[in-house]
């Protein structure tokens, strides 16, 4: 894949970013770990809480981070942004105002799997990537696409009913485009992102045919 940027002028958009919402990242973490903590109390309010969170990621995805910072080296920033926007809007119709998902920790192999994917998103991400040399804040920081789109399949993952697969086809789309982009780019964490679009989306559809049957 030819790219219309560098490596350099991808990480200064992450610099940019960063610099400017600084510091929201410490938001969005207590966010995400407030959605796990409920997840595991079985909190009436679990599914909205985690719905309004999910809508608001790809949102701010979209509007602030595509739009706003990436557009500066990437026309197509335009045409994913609005696919994020998109998305967001879908999880606010699915689960603020069709209530068609649920979430809860029942003990399945589904959830612990979503375990793995959140703890990966949340600090094994952040970990490797520093590791890798791409420190703060030349790093994609939670609230990103490509860690925040592992943490969408994690908590996905958790769904007690069946997931409609018009809320998988974006996140599983960007899982392979951003995948393939970072790997042209030498940021090597985004493998975790291939691993859990793939997997998400083969699990869910597992776990889909299994709601439809009955079996859980």
């Amino acid at each position: 894949m030819n790219l219309p940027f560098s490596l350099a002028d991808f990480l200064n958009v992450f610099k940019d970013y960063n610099h400017s919402v600084f510091p929201l990242h410490i938001v969005f973490y207590l966010i995400a770990f407030l959605c796990i903590y409920l997840l595991f109390t079985g909190n009436k309010n679990t599914t909205r809480i985690i719905s309004i969170t999910l809508a608001f990621l790809w949102l701010w995805m979209g509007i602030v981070y595509h739009i706003i910072f990436f557009s500066a080296i990437n026309k197509l920033a335009y045409v994913f942004g609005g696919f994020f926007i998109l998305q967001g809007i879908m999880f606010a119709g699915c689960g603020l105002i069709r209530k068609k998902i649920s979430f809860e920790y029942t003990k399945s192999i589904y959830n612990y799997i979503g375990i793995i994917f959140l703890l990966y998103a949340l600090i094994i991400y952040p970990v490797l990537g520093y590791k890798l040399g791409h420190a703060y804040p030349y790093s994609p920081t939670f609230g990103l696409p490509c860690p925040t789109t592992i943490f969408t399949f994690g908590i996905l993952l958790f769904a007690n009913k069946k997931m409609p697969i018009h809320l998988l086809v974006i996140p599983l789309l960007w899982s392979i485009i951003g995948f393939t982009a970072a790997l042209n780019l030498t940021i090597y964490e985004d493998i975790g992102l291939i691993v859990a679009g793939v997997t998400g989306f083969i699990l869910l559809m597992i776990g889909n045919r299994k709601f439809k049957s009955g079996k859980e």
